[in-house]
């Protein structure tokens, strides 16, 4: 291979790493918004935990509750 093919080849594989990257994030992206409208989660409790994060804080969910759900 030369110089100029290797090049080129690289700019490909860039090129496709990027597209990938940008398909995985906005998938993320969505599969969030798609939670949070749903109600299955609210990440709002989320961002104030940045503001409340004290020891003596209540808990955002509650895990027994959880488990008894997913048993049922």
């Amino acid at each position: 291979m030369t110089h100029q093919e290797l090049v080129d080849l690289q700019g490909y594989v860039k090129f496709f790493l990027l597209l990938v990257v940008c398909i995985v994030f906005y998938s993320y992206a969505y599969s969030i918004y798609k939670r949070d409208k749903s109600g299955e989660r609210d990440y709002e409790k989320y961002s104030s935990l940045v503001h409340d994060d004290s020891i003596h804080s209540q808990p955002l969910e509650n895990r027994e509750l959880k488990q008894e759900k997913k048993e049922s």
